[in-house]
């Protein structure tokens, strides 16, 4: 079973508020503490909450925090809040994102809309039935395809001409491709058991010359 998607909102609820301050403030001490020691780098969290009387600090030693402050604060202003964010702007943040994957998402749906119009009229409708905006937008897929299909033709040309600068010179197709045959496994293993049979003997071979008998039978 998914777990629900918690919506992110302020907690009205006194009780349900302080239950889940406790757990996330625990995970969060938890995720500072593992990525600095994973990571190797300097961390602080500093939590003030109406129901702790002293702040919650990660490190627990006050040297460290100290330490990770003092360096925190030496930095310029502008690379002190180069990364920050409040609520406000998170909420800004994923909404901008939101927009992003909607635009996106309708410019796929469109794409996919004309390039059904276009089979659509590959297959007999009329361009009267199609509006302008329709035409102006089937214009743009259809110079996208051809853009594809030339690229693809180009590749394979490349293709070709590399293909045909490996061949060594002077030697024909035929001749490459018997190397090749002789290069198979099932070919060498043929050879292999010949060699390990012997040669074959006068009485084994096709008769060659005049005397055609053995072929009689299929070629009249």
């Amino acid at each position: 079973m998914t777990r629900k998607k918690v919506q992110l909102a302020y907690i009205t609820n006194d009780t349900a508020r302080k239950a889940t301050f406790k757990k996330r403030k625990k995970g969060l001490m938890k995720k500072v503490r593992e990525l600095s020691t994973l990571c190797g780098v300097s961390a602080c969290a500093i939590l003030y909450s109406p129901y702790d009387s002293q702040p919650v600090v990660w490190p627990p030693t006050q040297e460290e925090t100290q330490r990770v402050l003092t360096r925190f604060k030496s930095m310029p202003v502008m690379e002190q809040s180069k990364k920050m964010m409040n609520h406000e702007e998170f909420r800004k943040h994923t909404i901008s994102k939101v927009k992003d994957q909607l635009k996106k998402q309708r410019k796929e749906n469109r794409e996919m809309e004309i390039e059904d119009l276009m089979y659509q009229i590959l297959g007999g409708k009329g361009l009267h039935e199609v509006s302008i905006q329709d035409l102006s937008d089937l214009t743009w897929v259809v110079e996208r395809k051809l853009k594809e299909v030339h690229d693809r033709i180009e590749h394979l040309s490349k293709d070709a001409q590399n293909i045909h600068a490996d061949h060594e010179p002077g030697k024909t197709s035929l001749a490459m491709a018997i190397e090749a045959m002789q290069m198979q496994p099932w070919f060498m293993e043929l050879m292999n058991q010949q060699e390990e049979m012997g040669p074959v003997p006068d009485e084994m071979t096709l008769p060659y010359g005049d005397d055609s008998s053995c072929f009689d039978a299929f070629f009249p």
